[in-house]
């Protein structure tokens, strides 16, 4: 049995899961998402928690057992409390401003970066220099936050860039550390 597979997910109150198939939707106090579950696994409900069993012991079930149930409680989780993702930019003159629903940043280019937010994910601009991105699907909230510190990753001699709160940059010590 998988060790994160055979756990039930518990359904906090106000959530209610509904299973069609392979298909999984939950609706909460957040909103309403919906997710396939892979083949070679069913959720089965019980009460206030749902449990995900293996239909079959091949390789390929067991390998889709503990991601299926991972993708259960990320659905369970978003619609009840949701995702947030901090980032931080460091650099003179690095900013961030917010324009409806276009964030608009200034990076040391010859030009503004013009990004439009996807759809269910929003973003709220704490001060010029950090930003909070949410949402309730935690895919989405990942990819924008990937997306967005793609135009410019942290640089490892001055920590220029944008990243991550709780991100470590490994500094370098550049060419009057050769001495």
């Amino acid at each position: 049995m998988s060790r994160i597979g055979r756990l039930p997910v518990t359904l906090p109150a106000g959530v209610t899961l509904e299973v069609s198939g392979q298909q999984v939707s939950v609706k909460g106090p957040k909103g309403r998402l919906s997710q396939g579950v892979p083949e070679g696994v069913r959720v089965v409900l019980s009460g206030n928690q749902a449990v995900l069993e293996r239909l079959s012991d091949d390789r390929s079930a067991r390998s889709m057992h503990g991601l299926a149930r991972t993708l259960v409680r990320n659905l369970v989780e978003g619609v009840a409390s949701g995702y947030t993702r901090t980032l931080e930019i460091n650099g003179v003159g690095y900013r961030v401003e917010q324009k409806k629903r276009y964030l608009v940043f200034s990076l040391g280019y010859s030009h503004p970066i013009y990004f439009e937010l996807p759809e269910g994910v929003d973003a709220r601009v704490e001060s010029p220099t950090r930003l909070t991105v949410s949402g309730i699907d935690r895919q989405a909230v990942g990819a924008t936050a990937a997306k967005i510190r793609s135009f410019r990753r942290p640089e490892p001699y001055k920590g220029k860039g944008i990243k991550y709160l709780d991100e470590v940059i490994r500094r370098k010590e550049g060419k009057s550390g050769a001495r």
